[in-house]
C-alpha cells in the first residue's frame, strides 16, 4: 500500500503537477483514468497570502479528485509559512506539496523553485517551518540538482525527511536541462536508498512499460506522470493496469479522444467561464489530437476558434473523417 503520512492512495501512479495545466477540470479528468494521486499546478505563496483572486481560484479541489496535492512555492520563511496554514485551514487538499524544482527564471529569480537546491540546510530550516505549522502531511517535489556540478540530491531529499517532510517526489534532471537530455534514474535510485520516507520517481515516464522499469530499477514507491498524460489520461489508465495485471491495454479511438477532448473542454468552462476556457483549450486539444492522421490542418483551425460551438464541430468533424476512412480502408482491405 502506497501511503504519504496517514493518506492512503490507491495505487503508485501519481499525476505531476504541471504549472498552466493541472486545474479542477485536468485532475479530475485524469483522476477518473485511475490515478492514485493528483497534484495541483503550484501556487504562489505571496499570491495565498495577498488573496489574489486568480490564486484563490487556483485553490478550488473537486471532492471527486481527491486524495489531492496542492503546491505552493515561495523563497520568504514568513510567505511559504502563511501559505502552508491558509491550504491547511481553508481547503480540502489532503497533502501540502513545496516545489523546489522549477526550472523557470522567474521563479529561481524569487529564490524560489529549483533555487533551494543549492543548500540543503535551507531546506531543511524551511520544510521544518512548514511541517511545524500544518496538520497535513507535507512533501517536497524537487529536481536532482541545480546543475551537473551540484547534484545534492541525497542531501536535500535527507534533509527533507529530517525536518518532518512525509514524501519526496524526484525528477531525475538538473534545472539546467529544464525538461531536455535525459532524466537520471540512477540517482533516484540512490535517493531511495538513503532515505526512510517514500519516494515518487519522476522523469522520462512514456509509457507504462516505462512506469514498471522505473520502479524497477529505481525501487520507488511511486511513480509520477506529467508530460505523457497530456491530451492522453489513457496513460495513467493504461499504467495503473499494466502495474496490476501486465496487461498492455490497446489505445483509444478517435472517437474516445475527442469525447473526453469535450468533456474536458466542459468541464474548463463550467471553471472558468467559456471565453478564457476555450482559449486555454486549444493547446489541450492539439494534445488531446497527436496521433490523428490529418489532424495539422484542424489543429491549425482550432487556434481560430473562439466559442465551444466552433470547436466541438472542428472536433466533430474530425471524428466523422477518421471513422470514414477507417470503414474505407476496412472496405478495400
Amino acid at each position: 500500500m502506497f501511503k504519504i503520512g496517514d493518506i492512503e492512495m490507491k495505487n503508485r501512479v501519481v499525476l505531476a503537477p504541471m504549472a498552466g495545466v493541472c486545474n479542477s477540470a485536468f485532475r479530475l479528468t485524469v483522476k477518473e483514468f485511475g490515478a492514485g494521486l493528483v497534484c495541483a499546478e503550484m501556487v504562489s505563496d505571496k499570491g495565498i497570502v495577498f488573496k489574489n483572486e486568480k490564486t484563490m481560484n487556483m485553490l478550488y479541489i473537486d471532492e471527486r479528485e481527491k486524495p489531492l496535492s496542492l503546491q505552493i512555492f515561495g523563497g520568504e520563511k514568513e510567505t511559504l509559512v502563511e501559505a502552508a496554514k491558509f491550504v491547511d485551514k481553508n481547503t480540502n487538499a489532503d497533502i501540502i506539496d513545496i516545489n523546489m524544482g522549477c526550472p523557470v527564471p522567474k521563479i529561481t529569480k524569487c529564490d524560489a523553485g529549483a533555487k533551494w537546491l543549492l543548500d540543503p540546510d535551507k531546506i531543511y530550516e524551511m520544510v521544518s517551518v512548514v511541517t511545524d505549522a500544518v496538520e497535513k502531511p507535507v512533501t517536497v517535489k524537487m529536481r536532482i540538482g541545480w546543475d551537473e556540478d551540484h547534484i545534492y540530491a541525497v542531501k536535500n531529499a535527507q534533509a527533507v525527511e529530517r525536518a518532518g517532510g512525509k514524501a519526496v517526489a524526484l525528477h531525475g534532471r538538473t534545472r539546467v536541462q529544464m525538461y531536455e537530455g535525459e532524466a537520471n534514474w540512477n540517482i533516484i535510485r540512490e535517493v531511495k536508498q538513503s532515505i526512510n520516507i517514500p519516494l515518487i520517481g519522476n522523469g522520462d515516464v512514456q509509457t507504462p512499460q516505462d512506469a514498471k522499469r522505473m520502479l524497477d530499477e529505481t525501487g520507488c514507491d511511486g511513480v509520477m506522470i506529467g508530460r505523457a498524460a497530456l491530451g492522453n489520461p489513457w496513460m495513467i489508465y493504461r499504467t495503473v493496469k499494466y502495474l496490476e495485471t501486465g496487461e498492455l491495454m490497446g489505445e483509444p479511438s478517435v472517437r474516445e479522444k475527442i469525447e473526453v477532448c469535450i468533456l474536458h473542454l466542459d468541464r474548463l468552462i463550467s471553471l472558468k467561464g467559456e471565453f478564457i476556457a476555450v482559449r486555454e483549450m486549444r493547446k489541450h486539444a492539439a494534445w488531446y489530437l497527436k496521433g490523428i492522421r490529418g489532424n495539422a490542418k484542424v489543429r491549425n483551425a482550432i487556434n481560430e476558434c473562439d466559442t465551444r460551438e466552433d470547436l466541438v464541430t472542428l472536433l466533430n468533424a474530425l471524428v466523422i473523417d477518421a471513422e470514414e476512412k477507417e470503414r474505407s480502408q476496412t472496405q478495400a482491405g
